[in-house]
């Protein structure tokens, strides 16, 4: 059974381009034990932001879906209603039109 590890799979593009970072940045009688360090910092920052930017997009989602469902319920309960009237006005009108042809056979 294996066991959850809280360890991250690294890219390597994310290793490539905190190395170009690092390199870049590197001061004069930097050694490569330095700049290897200044790279995995860059490297953790990469993935933090990363994170992020996941837990962000992951909000959105949810609130856009649930911001979907609630326009679905609104119109379902406009539908309904919409059907209550339609049900209403058929038998109105037949009440109104046969009270108007009692009211003309009376007279």
């Amino acid at each position: 059974m294996a066991k959850y590890s809280k360890t991250t799979q690294v890219s390597e593009k994310t290793i490539e381009e905190s190395m170009a970072i690092a390199k870049s940045i590197q001061k004069p009688g930097q050694t490569k034990q330095q700049t290897k360090l200044v790279a995995q910092g860059i490297q953790k920052g990469i993935d933090q932001y990363k994170k992020q930017q996941k837990q962000k997009a992951r909000g959105r989602d949810k609130a856009s879906k649930k911001a979907s469902t609630q326009k679905q319920e609104v119109q379902e309960v406009n539908v309904k209603a919409g059907m209550d009237w339609n049900m209403v006005l058929p038998w109105g009108l037949l009440i109104v039109s046969w009270a108007g042809f009692l009211g003309w056979v009376l007279l």
